[in-house]
């Protein structure tokens, strides 16, 4: 997406991405909901986020795709109760602002940390022995096949 130039100052124009400007228009207003029903910023820290994610679905199977950047596998669960898909884990905060512990100073941080989970419901019957989990490149891929009375059948038409 094309980036527009606006807020012009004197000499100094500034480019501004409207999706980042949404994002940020997105989070103050949360902010706002936050405080209009009482919750604290320490109430919040003990909440999980919940990661961006797609479901999709091909003739055999359901697919999630969770993006995990950072995430090692380890801290990573991934649970399947009847057609409930469960993703959960933690991000955790660098130790210092780099994570290199030569001294840096944070300025400002905008990545997601913390205790995060992803649930969501599978539309048809699945075969939960066959699930598979990858993670690559900070894409959580998890694949599960469709039971065989929910896999679509051609229909012979007669007469």
């Amino acid at each position: 997406m094309a980036a527009l130039p606006v807020r012009r100052g004197g000499r100094n124009t500034s480019v501004v991405s409207p999706s980042r400007e949404f994002e940020d228009i997105y989070d103050r207003m949360g902010q706002l909901m936050n405080f209009a029903f009482g919750l604290t910023p320490a109430a919040l820290a003990d909440m999980p986020w919940v990661p961006l994610a797609d479901l999709s679905e091909t003739d055999d199977a359901y697919v999630v795709m969770a993006e995990l950047p950072g995430v090692n596998k380890d801290l990573v669960n991934v649970q399947l109760q009847d057609r409930e898909l469960v993703i959960s884990g933690e991000i955790p905060e660098p130790e210092s602002g780099n994570g290199k512990g030569d001294g840096t100073r944070r300025h400002r941080s905008t990545r997601r940390t913390g205790q995060f989970e992803l649930r969501t419901y599978l539309p048809g019957d699945v075969n939960a022995d066959a699930v598979t989990a990858q993670l690559s490149d900070g894409i959580l891929t998890v694949t599960v096949p469709k039971s065989e009375a929910a896999k679509p059948r051609k229909i012979e038409i007669t007469g």
